[in-house]
């Protein structure tokens, strides 16, 4: 059994130094560097437009720099395109996967490598086969090389990717928020997997927001801000405090979560009423309220219902039974305008597929659920739509080039904010808010749960749906449990802990309203 090796006292395999990059007159990256080793897990982190992205393009060979030197093994290279940075054993693990679901795993973790002797000559089948299953059994993954990849899930894939990453003889692997769509179990797999490819020597550089994954894996700590080295942490001397501060510039601990009203506003009149509703797909109706001025999260495990449960509340998927009212009156939306009339409105959990258009600007976006309202003689009323969208802009604290901007420049954080603003100028009454921060950094994350409170505070409903035990007890005043589409339970926030809410998300633990 060969001894982990020690990353401390290896060699530098890959040293980046002084590398800049500027995009049409912003600059992207400014004197930038970072060391990776044998055997060594680094984690790259810092805000949403902090250069991390940038600075993997290049290592990928997808952009070069403007400036500054990288060295492999000691010596300088320049990468001309994706395939000098293969032959050099640097992979890239993007978020979106980049695999051919119509082709079979064999096919995929040989895509663009078929040559066996030359260019010309495709691999025989029998020899893709045998080569992939060895590569899966590396993995874990039980799977036969001629499945489908379309057939498999999100964790199947990511192994999938690792496979292929394999199969060029991988020395430094690049994995960009590998867990964002992985479930608890696929998650704790590929953690198995990044140690075992740990301890063979391979370099990984692990990129996330997620800081209890970092402070579990990683040796090193590298943080960027604003396109500049912000400091690095070795994992020992590592604190959640630390990190944030390096990656925000100021220190937010004891202010990340915004004060909440004490008591909760139990008082306050119901909004939304919600009785013995079955939504599509549940086993059981769903009993519950939400206050004026209340956040009122829910909680539960990968495929609780908790996102089938808003779709039918904002008219996606019609209810199957049961009832609501809203303030009062009937409230039974057939499509999600039924209950935008009623000033109910939904920030979706994909907000890039759902939640946006992307390739319009931000003003576009901003009016374009009440495009109505800005139709002047039967012309669109620029003028009004500029001014109301400037105010979300400046009321979010938003950071944009221009009105005109497209969204899909704009970091996650910002196009949150984005879907936040377009809501709040049509003066909601009940918003929902689908994994809000999901894909945001530490930084956008206090912004934005600051945002969420003061709507609270201005008497806006908030049903907010989240997976991070952390964010749903720090922002909510109630949560609902769910579990196999049921409600297990709503627990006052003075009750709250993390021990008590995973009881009832994982057993089925009742807990009175």
């Amino acid at each position: 059994m060969t001894a982990d090796p020690d990353p401390d006292h290896a060699p530098d395999l890959l040293v980046m130094h002084g590398i800049g990059k500027r995009f049409a007159g912003v600059t992207a990256l400014s004197d930038v560097s970072l060391t990776a080793r044998p055997g060594e897990v680094l984690a790259l982190m810092g805000e949403n437009g902090a250069g991390k992205s940038t600075l993997m393009k290049i290592l990928g060979g997808v952009q070069p720099p403007d400036g500054g030197e990288i060295r492999i093994d000691g010596q300088a290279v320049t990468f001309g395109d994706v395939g000098d940075t293969r032959r050099c054993g640097i992979i890239l693990i993007h978020q979106e996967l980049m695999l051919a679901p119509n082709l079979d795993i064999a096919a995929n973790v040989f895509l663009g490598a078929e040559g066996k002797r030359n260019w010309m000559a495709p691999l025989p089948r029998g020899e893709a086969y045998e080569r992939t299953a060895k590569l899966l059994a590396r993995v874990g993954l039980e799977c036969a090389p001629s499945t489908l990849v379309g057939s498999l899930s999100v964790g199947q894939r990511q192994m999938v990717e690792i496979a292929r990453a394999l199969s060029h003889s991988a020395r430094i692997i690049v994995m960009d928020e590998p867990t964002a769509a992985l479930s608890a179990d696929e998650s704790k797999r590929l953690f198995a997997i990044i140690r075992q490819l740990r301890s063979e020597g391979v370099a990984i550089i692990y990129i996330s927001h997620r800081m209890e994954e970092v402070m579990d894996l990683s040796d090193r700590i590298l943080v960027l801000r604003d396109g500049r080295n912000a400091g690095e942490l070795p994992r020992a001397e590592a604190t959640t405090d630390k990190i944030v501060a390096l990656m925000v510039g100021r220190d937010l601990s004891g202010h990340y979560f915004p004060p909440r009203p004490d008591p909760p506003p139990a008082g306050r009149e119901t909004l939304l009423e919600v009785h013995d509703l079955t939504v599509p797909g549940a086993p059981a109706g769903l009993t519950f309220n939400v206050r004026r001025g209340e956040i009122l999260g829910f909680a539960g495990l990968v495929g609780a219902g908790r996102t089938e449960l808003a779709q039918t509340i904002f008219g996606v998927t019609p209810a199957r039974g049961g009832s609501m009212t809203l303030d009062g009156r009937a409230f039974a939306p057939r499509r999600p305008r039924d209950a935008i009339n009623r000033g109910v409105y939904l920030a979706p959990e994909d907000r890039k597929r759902h939640g946006l258009v992307l390739p319009m600007s931000v003003a576009q976006n901003t009016s374009l659920p009440d495009v109505g309202h800005y139709n002047r003689w039967g012309w669109l009323d620029r003028r009004t739509e500029r001014r109301v969208a400037q105010a979300e802009v400046t009321r979010m604290a938003t950071k944009t080039p221009t009105l005109d901007t497209a969204v899909a420049t704009l970091s996650g954080g910002n196009q949150q904010k984005v879907v936040l603003g377009k809501w709040l100028a049509m003066r909601p009454r009940l918003l929902i808010l689908d994994e809000p921060t999901r894909g945001i950094d530490v930084g956008a994350r206090a912004e934005i749960y600051r945002h969420i409170a003061a709507l609270a505070d201005q008497g806006i409903a908030i049903l907010m749906i989240s997976s991070d035990l952390e964010e749903v007890m720090g922002l909510s005043d109630r949560v609902a449990v769910m579990r196999e589409r049921r409600l297990v339970g709503i627990v006052e926030r003075a009750a709250l802990s993390p021990e008590r809410l995973g009881a009832m998300m994982t057993a089925a633990v009742k807990v009175a309203a």
